[in-house]
């Protein structure tokens, strides 16, 4: 293995830990260097998002019916990832929802108990992918399998957008502690990702709709980061985690279409 390849798989495994509960040894709460590290986001995001296309691909081969098998799906990849990213979009619902002021909005966030916009959030993003996912799996096991690979990228580089276009929301936190990537690299680990979009594209979908799926990915970001600037101000942790779900569910309902 060449020096290049070393270090990209080093922060592929550093990202693993942080974003999944796979047993990938020690360090799973080292800071991230999203400013060198962030190339290697989009191929942790993939494996993520193939585990969740494993659980599809078997449950598909036990004959279950294609809602179920994309709830196995979705089901797993929650469970791999341990609902990390929908914390954050309910925490976001609950304090953009429920905060008359910034400061109590940052409250609510920070609380760890769910309330009503928080548990509806958390319906409506699970209802929706697996809704979407099963779409795509009754045209093709294969188109669907790749789609989940190509969300699990994707959604998280255009997850990292708020740090690059806001502030953090507080002085200490995730969004203060973490170093934000710079645009050039955020870049490549954009480009990165476009490239696997061949892997849907050579499936079945459409370049059109890979091309839809990835505007809408950064436009559900985009409405995320405007709404955060206007409620706290700048983005947090748990922004972070809202953008990714916001993110994901926009392409696979862009591959979903017909």
């Amino acid at each position: 293995m060449g020096p290049m390849q070393r270090p990209l798989l080093a922060d592929v495994a550093s990202f693993l830990r942080f974003y999944s509960r796979l047993p990938i040894g020690a360090g799973a709460h080292a800071p991230l260097d999203f400013g060198r590290m962030a190339p290697a986001l989009p191929i942790a995001g993939a494996a993520i998002g193939a585990i969740g296309a494993t659980a599809l691909v078997v449950a598909r081969i036990c004959h279950l019916p294609s809602l179920v098998c994309a709830l196995v799906a979705v089901a797993v990849v929650v469970l791999v990832t341990g609902a990390l990213h929908e914390d954050g979009l309910a925490d976001v619902a609950d304090g953009f929802g429920g905060g008359a002021t910034r400061e109590s909005k940052l409250a609510i966030m920070r609380d760890s108990r769910i309330g009503a916009y928080g548990v509806l959030a958390l319906c409506f993003s699970i209802l929706l992918r697996v809704a979407a996912l099963a779409s795509i799996l009754e045209r093709s096991v294969t188109l669907a399998a790749l789609a989940l690979v190509f969300a699990g990228a994707l959604s998280r580089v255009a997850g990292l957008a708020p740090m690059l276009w806001l502030a953090p929301a507080r002085v200490e936190g995730l969004g203060a502690t973490v170093a934000a990537p710079s645009r050039g690299t955020w870049l490549r680990a954009c480009l990165f990702t476009a490239a696997l979009g061949l892997a849907p594209w050579l499936a079945g979908a459409g370049a059109a709709q890979i091309a839809l799926a990835i505007v809408a990915a950064f436009a559900a970001v985009a409405l995320i980061v405007k709404l955060s600037n206007r409620q706290i101000g700048g983005y947090t942790g748990d922004v972070l985690g809202a953008a990714q779900q916001l993110a994901e569910i926009a392409i696979l309902a862009a591959l979903s279409a017909a």
